[in-house]
């Protein structure tokens, strides 16, 4: 068995280190996988698996793709659940054998990329955040904390167990660390989710390390600046920073202070009804068609960023919406909005080219980025001198000034468009540096440097053919001819021209002015880069300096973006200004379903059917509205709808109404749908019942719930009992402002036994044996269902919706009869009634006179007078009416 290869042994050395991850190991201008690392990529990436040499008497599997490639390949793995550890060359091949000739050249892994822990542009979605989550525990007490390190969010939650999957299906993590306890414990929780946990050592998690940990990342000496957290909240943010420092290899990012917030500062919504209210992802997983999709109108990634954080965590704090809602009343106002929008779109991603930097893994543009937006910044806050503005725009104006020395820095230190990559060089701007600028001369000038000072040499010596040349033997060296050989080798002449070689009709000399010439030209490329090097670590130097006070800017415009956005969207769609309070009411007059709407418009079919919906329940009790009436009618758009007014409004902004007067909601709480979990071996009655048992276990008398259909996957006897006494435990335990739908109408008898619940139908109309939906809510209660009708609108065939209809006729005949289901079925005539639906064709009659003549005529060959004329011959043949 032949002994490992130095560098395979290299390879085998670091791979151990990390048995978990694909080794990207860097070969010159490769990336390079090896073994069943290389088996799994090639297929991962659909790239060619080849061999490189043998190891124990086996080929080795290897595959390899372009560095300059590098961040597109990284992407497609990290999305299909990979890790990568990037294996970098620390020296060059040169330096590596000083050492000896047959030294390996030294590498180490530099960075392990994990789907939390992207920060390039081309990796994440520039309008989401891309959150690394860790949960912590301790004993009973649990704690969520979670970082954007492409931001610099931080932030923790202490929590109760039974809120874990709210708050995970709200931040929606890229990853989340656990350890091997808490995810045995939360393992259901954590699969309904879809999320698969990264899992470390208890060490991680060990509060009184995590204190440390967190002191030395914010270089303080104890963290009662911050808040005072407990040991719960300790471990969860320990985990985030420890992983940090083990996947960026120590050099950590530039991580805001951590900010603590508390459950019941946010309106709950749990899992289920974000998936079922379609907040930020539809029910295909993807953005169109959400909420989010409809109501976005930011122009910043930093914008739409804090939009969807908006709309994930409305607050439940009347003065933090009052002041939201003053600032989108400003934006709806100021004759200034279209210019600052127009100022705004030209703002880069200054918090993502910030976080680069501080990792050490920007470049020139993304110093240009900062530049660019805080030239921005500087520009909308003199256009908003002397502007009254509501106090949480007047706090974000001023943090968007005091940046002029930065700025006036960068501005005459860059060019106006720099490269990406600071080996590309060229990005600091001519003038800046005057090293720089002779040695950029020299590199692109250098032959008429040569030229100036073969002239000034000419005159000196008064030789006029004296020539500057170069061979690749000399070098740059002074020729003359022979005839002036005596005078250019005596004195004084020879002071200054050194002697170099003589040839048959030519002599040769040189100076130490041209021969340090010489020096410069040929180094003149790597010294400009050099030089450029150093001023683009002496910037980034002055920009990570600012950082905290760049990040406020860049909170600040997205905060101006947010409310400008929301001002535009409800000018263009007739939103109103909602008046939420400490009341009980739910009053929306002629509200509507954004996406509903928004959908309908593309179409350019009917407009949207505005409905009022009125739940002004009592100071201490409950208000319910019973909806009843056939599907398709409407009843889950509207039981939707007002469910995302409320949450709209809570987020601070205007909703889709006439107007709008909602009293402060603690959760929202939707069963509008279910379907089956098979991977977990429930039944889609058995989803519905697991939900709706959450519902009333949870659910607050400040609660806003919406149900629909309770009870259908089931016997109808015991869906109608169900439905009955999950209505009476609303009322009388929960007490909450809620949303009935359903088919059992025998529930409407509670509106006349229940204070607080009322009855409402959404209307239809029957033409001509059809139904045609209306679309508006009216008091009562419906009288049918109209399934029938429904099931011959989806296209069922003739002979079953003949044959439906003679059964519920005769079921209904039978229950005003009081007549057993079971003796009326019975009692079908079923073969009688099959035969009828279905009878025996015919012998076709012979064609009328009329159809004879039509089938001769040809229209395409006739002139407008020859089919009138053949229609008025037409009309003759019919029998005429007495």
């Amino acid at each position: 068995m032949t002994a490992a290869t130095p560098m395979m042994a290299q390879y085998l050395e670091i791979k151990a280190q990390y048995p978990d991850a694909l080794l990207f190991y860097r070969m010159g201008d490769f990336y390079e996988m090896f073994f069943d690392d290389a088996a799994a990529a090639a297929e991962a990436l659909d790239i060619a698996l080849t061999k490189r040499g043998k190891h124990a008497g086996d080929d080795i599997p290897m595959c390899g793709v372009p560095i300059h490639a590098a961040e597109g390949y990284l992407l497609t793995l990290i999305r299909k659940g990979f890790r990568v550890a990037v294996c970098e060359q620390m020296e060059s091949p040169a330096e590596a054998k000083k050492r000896g000739a047959k030294s390996v050249v030294r590498r180490e892994v530099v960075r392990l990329v994990t789907p939390g822990t992207l920060t390039e542009e081309s990796l994440l979605e520039a309008r989401r955040h891309n959150y690394l989550a860790a949960l912590g525990r301790v004993r009973d007490d649990w704690a969520l904390s979670w970082a954007d390190i492409s931001t610099g969010a931080f932030h923790v939650m202490p929590l109760g167990r039974a809120r874990i999957g709210a708050e995970l299906a709200r931040l929606a993590p890229s990853e989340l660390l656990t350890t091997d306890a808490v995810e045995e414990d939360l393992r259901a929780v954590l699969s309904d989710l879809g999320i698969v946990p990264t899992l470390l050592g208890a060490a991680s998690f060990d509060s009184a390390g995590a204190e440390d940990r967190l002191r030395r990342l914010f270089g303080v000496q104890t963290l009662a600046g911050f808040g005072s957290f407990g040991r719960e909240e300790l471990s969860a943010m320990g985990a985030v920073v420890d992983y940090l420092d083990i996947t960026q290899k120590g050099r950590l990012p530039l991580l805001r202070a951590p900010q603590r917030d508390a459950v019941s500062n946010l309106l709950q919504i749990d899992a289920s009804t974000r998936r079922n209210l379609e907040l930020t992802h539809s029910l295909n997983g993807g953005r169109a068609g959400s909420l989010l999709s409809v109501i976005d109108r930011t122009v910043t990634t930093g914008g739409a960023r804090l939009l969807e954080r908006r709309l994930s965590s409305p607050s439940r704090s009347l003065a933090v919406i009052e002041a939201r809602l003053q600032a989108v009343d400003w934006a709806m106002e100021t004759p200034q909005a279209a210019a600052l929008r127009q100022s705004l779109r030209k703002v880069p991603d200054l918090d993502r080219a910030l976080s680069r930097l501080g990792l050490d893994r920007g470049g020139p543009r993304d110093l240009a980025a900062l530049r660019n937006a805080l030239i921005q910044g500087e520009d909308i806050a003199a256009m908003l001198d002397g502007s009254a503005l509501p106090p949480l725009l007047d706090e974000a104006r001023q943090a968007l000034t005091g940046h002029d020395a930065l700025i006036e820095l960068l501005d005459a230190a860059l060019v106006a468009e720099p490269p990406l990559l600071v080996r590309d060089g060229g990005f600091i701007a001519p003038g800046h540096d005057s090293a720089l600028d002779e040695a950029r001369l020299l590199r692109d000038e250098g032959r008429g440097v040569v030229a100036a000072l073969q002239a000034r040499y000419a005159d000196h010596a008064g030789v006029s053919s004296l020539k500057i040349k170069h061979n690749n033997v000399l070098g740059y060296f002074i020729e003359t001819t022979a005839t002036h050989a005596e005078k250019m080798l005596s004195q004084p002449l020879s002071d200054l021209f050194i002697h170099r070689q003589t040839t048959a009709n030519q002599v040769r000399f040189t100076t130490v002015e041209l021969s340090d010439l010489e020096t410069r030209i040929l180094n003149a490329g790597n010294e400009a880069l050099q030089i450029e090097k150093r001023l683009y670590d002496g910037l980034k130097a002055a920009v990570l300096e600012q950082a905290p006070q760049i990040s406020e800017t860049g909170q600040a415009l997205a905060e101006f973006d947010l409310c400008l956005g929301l001002a535009d969207l409800a000018r263009a769609e007739g939103w109103c200004r909602p008046r939420v309070d400490d009341s009980r009411a739910f009053d929306i007059r002629a509200g509507r379903h954004p996406v509903v709407e928004r959908a309908l418009a593309k179409q350019g079919g009917a407009p949207f059917i505005a409905n009022d919906c009125a739940l002004n329940a009592a100071p201490d009790g409950a208000a319910l509205c019973l909806l009843t009436g056939p599907n398709m009618a409407g009843k889950s758009t509207f039981l939707r709808q007002n469910a995302l007014i409320a949450l709209l409004a809570q987020m601070g902004s205007w909703v889709p109404a006439k107007s709008a007067h909602l009293g402060l909601v603690s959760q929202i709480f939707s069963r509008v749908g279910a379907s089956d979990d098979l991977a977990r071996g429930r039944s889609t009655f058995m989803v519905e019942m697991v939900e709706t048992a959450a519902i009333l276990n949870q659910a607050d008398d400040r609660a806003l719930v919406i149900l629909d259909e309770i009870g259908r996957g089931t016997a109808t006897w015991d869906g109608l009992s169900i439905a009955w006494a999950t209505l009476e435990h609303l009322h009388g335990v929960n007490k909450v402002r809620g949303l009935f739908a359903t088919h059992y109408h025998e529930l409407t008898v509670l509106a006349g036994k229940l204070e607080g619940v009322e009855n409402a139908t959404v209307a239809v109309k029957e033409w001509e044996g059809e139904v045609i939906f209306l679309h508006e809510l009216r008091p009562g209660a419906a009288d049918r269902s109209y399934g029938v009708q429904v099931a011959q609108l989806a296209g069922l065939p003739k002979p079953v919706i003949t044959r439906a209809r003679s059964v519920l006729d005769a079921l209904e005949k039978g229950d005003r009869d009081r007549i057993s289901p079971k003796a009326l079925i019975d009692d079908l005539p079923l073969f009688s009634a099959v035969a009828r639906a279905a009878p025996a064709p015919q012998a076709a009659a012979a064609p009328s006179e009329v159809e004879s003549r039509l089938a001769g005529l040809l229209p395409d060959e006739m002139s407008p007078r020859e089919a009138l004329q053949a229609l008025y011959d037409l009309k003759a043949l019919l029998p005429q009416k007495s």
